[in-house]
């Protein structure tokens, strides 16, 4: 199986528990080697590592990551700009090639190699999937455009035997973001809104992308499942 963003936060959860099970599990990541994730919020141990900018459509048109057979495919790598960067034309691009058209670039690169296996896609999405972010415009859109691009490719793979469903979280503990749970008055104002009271760490996502990918789910494509601790509710 290949992850995307599976070098740190709820790609490489997911695809430490998918090895944990006997998967073998390749995972992307943006910088040049394994090594250069050490101290980092990611555990690379038994997973084959490659380089791979998602968003760059060249990059992905090559990307081989060295599998005989690929049953699952979980697309995790994600990017936001903080501080109104978003609002930028350039920089609302760039998010939206790494978040949307990455994604989609990367369900058609491994098309063949799902439908040989009868495979699954997973996209992780968003709450802002569902609702706009009013600092994040260019991630907010990218995130609803991957809820909406689920739905179509749940309709046009089902024939090859491909499910493809979007996983949702709310605020989980990553690198990605950062600016909100390291910032203590931010990170209880956002927990005193959830009813489980606390945010999700990578772990809480990654058991609803294995559900997903496994036979428990044959009969589920074309769906969206939301891990936000209630907040949604």
């Amino acid at each position: 199986m290949l992850v995307t963003g599976g070098s740190t936060g709820i790609g490489n959860a997911a695809a430490q528990i998918f090895r944990s099970i006997g998967a073998k599990v390749a995972v992307t990541g943006t910088r040049a080697t394994a090594a250069e994730y050490a101290g980092s919020d990611g555990d690379l141990t038994g997973l084959a590592y490659h380089q791979l900018d998602q968003g760059d459509a060249t990059a992905v048109s090559t990307f081989d990551p060295g599998l005989a057979t690929l049953d699952v495919l979980v697309v995790a790598g994600a990017k936001v700009a903080y501080r109104r960067r978003e609002f930028e034309i350039e920089t609302f691009a760039d998010v939206l090639a790494t978040n949307l058209t990455g994604p989609m670039q990367l369900a058609m690169r491994f098309r063949g190699a799902l439908a040989a296996t009868k495979g699954a896609i997973i996209f992780i999405g968003s709450v802002a999937s569902f609702r706009g972010t009013i600092g994040q415009p260019a991630y907010s859109a990218s995130k609803g455009g991957l809820l909406t691009l689920t739905m179509t490719l749940a309709q046009a793979l089902a024939r090859e035997g491909i499910r493809v469903n979007l996983v949702a979280p709310g605020l989980v503990r990553s690198k990605l973001t950062a600016v909100t749970w390291q910032d203590p008055e931010r990170l209880a104002a956002t927990e005193s809104r959830v009813p489980l009271g606390r945010i999700g760490e990578p772990d809480d996502i990654a058991g609803a992308i294995v559900f997903l990918a496994s036979p428990l789910a044959a009969y589920i494509t074309g769906t969206s499942l939301i891990v936000d601790g209630g907040l949604s509710a």
